[in-house]
This record gives C-alpha cells, structure tokens and sequence, in this order.
C-alpha cells in the first residue's frame, strides 16, 4: 500500500499527457541547480537545528554554560531550535519527494527514520516528566540523573541521525546486489524494482 502511493508520487503526480512528460519528482531531481540549492539548505538547516539542541544537552550534562540557568538557555536558543526544526522538515520531505522509492527501499533511511522517531520520544518524555520540577535544578551545574540521562539520548540520537543520513548515498545495501537475507528483508527488496538477491544465490 505504501509503496503503491510512493510509486504514484515519483511516477504520475504532475505527469503531462505527453509520451515523454515527466511528473513533478522527476523534475526535480533532474533540476541541474534546484536539487543541490535544496541539498545544501537542508545540511545548513540540520547544523542549525542539531548544533541548538547539543548546547542544551552539553548544558543537561553539566559540560557547558554551567552558571547559566537551563530555562534561560533554553528560551535563548529555541527561536533558532524551531526555525532550524521547519526548514529541516520542509527540505527533507522536498529530497524524500525527489526519490521516494530509492528511499522506501534504503536501509539507512529507514534506521534513520527510527532513531528520529525515538528522538521525538525523548523530547517529548524530557518536556513532559524531566522538565516538570525543573525549578528545583534549573541552576544547578550539573541537573539530575534523568535530565542527563535525556541529555545523553538526544545526543546520541541525533548524532546517528546525521551519520545515517550521510550513509544513505552510500549504496552497500542496494537491492540488487548479493544481500544477507536480513538486508533484503528490512529494506523489502523483493518489491523493488531491482529485486532481492542473497550472497546463497551467488555461492551457488
């Protein structure tokens, strides 16, 4: 079912009666200027983004700015957090547009998506329980061992996030190519277009 619309996006939205008409995802990743533009804002937009949250996690760790209020770093700094959080998204889902189905059958996408995922879930725990009486240690140097302890989740969440994302133009997993069967299933080759085929097939 997912794959169907994904197959839809890149293939059919915006497509021309013309024999040769390209839909609007084929476009834009044959743009020669517009894709890399896109690219370029989207690493800018995450440095952005990332490097706000890993000065209040340095701060929840007692690393940095130790005589400085957590809720007062956190007020200076989250204008930039959330301007650099919409332009990441905006760009993301335009290169996700661009080639939803290499992306759908990519195994550091989706590892990617599933450490955003539990980013989100630590932010929201951290917001909703650890922030809760944080006037209790809001001036502390070091805060307690659940706001460092969300401090240390984050940073390593997102700092997969970006590694994983620089992997995705790396093509080792690609369908296609000689697989461990566990590769070929988490990244459902066998419905791709270049199909799933394991390292038993090419030992034989």
């Amino acid at each position: 079912m997912i794959r169907d619309v994904l197959v839809w996006l890149q293939t059919q939205l915006g497509k021309g009666p013309d024999e040769y008409a390209m839909s609007w995802s084929e476009q834009l990743l044959g743009s020669l200027n517009f894709w890399g533009l896109l690219e370029g804002t989207h690493l800018l937009s995450l440095m952005l983004f990332a490097g706000t949250i890993f000065v209040v996690d340095l701060r929840l760790l007692g690393v940095t700015f130790r005589k400085t209020p957590v809720s007062e770093l956190s007020r200076r700094v989250l204008p930039l957090t959330v301007f650099g959080f919409v332009l990441v998204i905006l760009t993301g889902l335009a290169l996700f547009y661009a080639k939803p189905l290499v992306y759908y059958h990519n195994i550091w996408f989706r590892a990617k998506l599933a450490f955003i995922v539990l980013a989100l879930v630590n932010i929201m725990v951290f917001h909703r329980r650890v922030q809760r009486n944080i006037s209790a240690w809001d001036n502390l140097a070091r805060p307690p061992a659940a706001a460092r302890a969300s401090a240390v989740i984050s940073l390593a969440s997102w700092a997969l996030i970006i590694m994983l994302g620089r992997f995705i133009a790396y093509d080792w997993f690609e369908c296609g190519k000689p697989l461990p069967d566990w590769a070929n299933a988490l990244q459902e080759c066998a419905a791709s277009e270049k199909g799933a085929q394991t390292l038993a097939e090419l030992a034989q």
